[in-house]
């Protein structure tokens, strides 16, 4: 899988998520009939929220994206769907490749040589997709993990 469609489905089903989780909490807050979607709805927007932000960091490393936008694309799971115009964005700007950058030897940030520093684990990860998918998915449960453990907000 492509950077690029790896990047698109996560920033889609994050956004469909999102709607979901609207869905419930309009159910919960203003019609009073149910709570039970913004429990489900709001674990699904959860792990998948978590996903796209492993999927951001993982893509943004290998495309070689700046600090400001790697938050920016971080941040845009924050408000409701705007994971797409963000998608959109970094898709017209060249931000997403179809390639993994990585994968071969010798694409290191200094573009000869070997990865450094985040390169190295994210190199691994794309140079064998299906030790990467695994470690993604772990991930993706631990950091979940956590975040029900923190608990909600508190504000």
């Amino acid at each position: 899988m492509t950077p690029r469609l790896l990047f698109r489905r996560l920033a889609a089903a994050e956004a469909v998520t999102w709607s979901l989780l609207l869905v419930g909490m309009f159910l919960k807050y203003v019609t009073e009939t149910t709570d039970r979607a913004v429990s489900v709805f709001g674990m699904l927007h959860g792990v998948v929220f978590v996903a796209y932000a492993v999927t951001a960091l993982v893509v943004a490393i290998d495309q070689r994206w700046g600090l400001a936008r790697t938050v920016l694309g971080l941040a845009s799971a924050v408000p409701p769907l705007a994971t797409l115009p963000f998608e959109r964005y970094a898709d017209r700007r060249g931000l997403l490749g179809d390639t993994w950058r990585l994968r071969s030897q010798g694409t290191g940030a200094t573009g000869s040589g070997a990865p450094t520093g985040l390169e190295r684990p994210v190199a691994w990860l794309v140079r064998h997709p299906a030790r990467g998918l695994l470690t993604g998915l772990a991930a993706v449960v631990a950091l979940t993990g956590a975040a029900l453990v923190a608990g909600p907000p508190v504000g």
